[in-house]
């Protein structure tokens, strides 16, 4: 039996309970044991730590970007130490019962992705001037400066990466954040918190909150509408960024939405069989397929696909889903809920009662856990062609023409990610999605740019500088200068 941890809020600097003493119980998503409470923030709290963070706005705007960007690097250094590695394994066993491996693999780039902003951030410090184009002889000055407060929310299923996207470009930048975590990992995600209370960082530039999901609906709408909040990022469900989307649009407020995807992969007759088929399976099942950026839709030529349904059929046959805690041989994570899981068995036998045909998996489903799914013969108007499934389940489906395949790639909502395997890289130009991995898994995106949906059911903005800073000119107009659209 596991003993419950307590993950307070952090306002200011400090580590405090919930004003009201509220807390919300964290359950293991396989056991369904409570492993841990949190304290459920009121709406006392979350108005203490968006004004904290404005006050923390005023000097932390004008600290030098050495200053910040020398916190961001001494944060890279303590993810790497074995303190916060072990704390890692261990909140990450509890909140999400994900094998050691993914969990360490899933964080393993965030200290060179912490490094990889510091350097990008050096744009920061540059000033671009040039010759007015209206008034003669004056000079005008262009910055990128910060926004002010911003408030992040992100979601549990990769919940230290995750977390530090939302925050470390905007930290960069001057801004403060209010993070707001998932209700199923407030403890993993409390852990950037600590690192970066840890590494230096000014009281009242990070604050940390946590709150019940039933309070959620009431203390997010009053975030969003508070003046001094001047922009708001989320990463999760289209659902859930819809509303916040339409929140934020009340007050005029602009939002980086990172929501759903339903990645295609499209394979040519040309393409390496064993290559793809090995990448495919890895970017449908990994954490069992809940990533945004997960293989969903294999869209195969018709010359190929015998051999690549054969070996995808093969390589899904040999993974398992369970708890890694007591079976070592799991390799692929359960599901973060059971309405999870019986959501995404519901979406399967649809398919199946509407013709579609399950090559590997048989619908069955154990609490929180549902083995890995291969469906054939999907028609594009059934919901698991059409809606994210979130979870253990890849379709491959067939074509015959190069326009047929790229239409069959391009008709969806979703345009997050997906992949072409093909010697003729220049079709990737044709397939519309914030990434196109050449020879590659969906599962990638560069550190520098991030993801970044076109719209729709996948979002848009990046988490970059230029999405977390205001362009400002600076006009300096010569002494004596007329006017030139008023003649004296």
């Amino acid at each position: 039996m596991t003993t419950p941890t307590f993950t307070p809020l952090f306002l200011n600097g400090q580590r405090v309970p919930s004003s009201s003493n509220a807390t919300f119980d964290v359950v293991n998503p396989f056991s369904k044991e409570i492993v841990g409470r949190s304290a459920a923030a009121s709406a006392e709290d979350c108005r203490m730590a968006v004004e904290s963070a404005a006050v923390a706005f005023k000097t932390w705007e004008i600290t030098s970007l050495k200053e910040r960007q020398d916190v961001v690097a001494r944060v890279a250094d303590l993810l790497e130490s074995e303190k916060y590695q072990t704390m890692l394994l261990e909140r990450g066993r509890a909140e999400t019962a994900a094998p050691d491996a993914l969990t360490l693999g899933m964080a393993s780039g965030a200290p060179a992705f912490l490094r990889t902003n510091v350097v990008h951030a050096g744009v920061l410090g540059k000033e671009e001037t040039y010759p007015s184009d209206r008034i003669p002889g004056a000079r005008v000055s262009e910055q990128r400066r910060a926004m002010g407060v911003i408030l992040a929310i992100s979601p549990w299923n990769s919940p230290l990466y995750l977390s530090l996207r939302a925050i470390v470009a905007p930290i960069l930048c001057g801004n403060t954040v209010i993070l707001k975590s998932s209700e199923y990992t407030p403890a993993c995600q409390a852990i950037v918190a600590e690192a970066f209370h840890d590494a230096g960082l000014p009281p009242g530039v990070l604050n940390y909150i946590t709150m019940a999901r039933e309070d959620a609906p009431k203390l997010i709408p009053e975030l969003i509408a508070h003046p001094a909040v001047k922009k708001i990022n989320f990463t999760g469900s289209e659902r859930v960024g819809r509303l916040l989307a339409a929140e934020a649009g009340k007050h005029l407020k602009p939002c980086v939405l990172e929501l759903g995807g339903k990645s295609p992969a499209l394979v040519l007759d040309d393409a390496d069989v064993s290559a793809a088929a090995s990448a495919i399976v890895m970017g449908a099942f990994l954490h069992g397929g809940q990533v945004c950026m997960s293989t969903c839709r294999v869209i195969a030529q018709r010359g190929i696909y015998p051999a690549l349904l054969q070996r995808i059929s093969e390589l899904t046959k040999a993974l398992k889903a369970g708890n890694p805690v007591t079976d070592p041989t799991v390799n692929v994570s359960v599901l973060f809920t059971e309405e999870s899981a019986k959501n995404v068995v519901a979406i399967l036998q649809e398919a199946k009662d509407a013709g579609a045909e399950l090559v590997v998996g048989d619908l069955a489903r154990q609490g929180s856990v549902v083995q890995p799914h291969v469906v054939t013969g999907v028609k594009r108007d059934m919901g698991i062609w059409t809606r994210e499934t979130f979870g253990p389940e890849l379709i491959v489906n067939v074509f015959d023409t190069v326009e047929e395949g790229l239409e069959m790639a391009n008709d969806s909502d979703y345009s997050l990610s997906s992949s072409l395997w093909t010697r003729d890289e220049e079709l990737a130009l044709r397939i519309r999605a914030g990434y196109v991995n050449v020879n590659g898994s969906t599962i990638h995106a560069e550190m520098k740019n991030g993801l970044g949906g076109l719209g729709g059911s996948s979002g848009y903005g990046r988490f970059t500088i230029d999405d977390f800073t205001d362009k400002r000119l600076v006009v300096y107009h010569p002494e004596g200068a007329k006017s030139y659209l008023w003649k004296e």
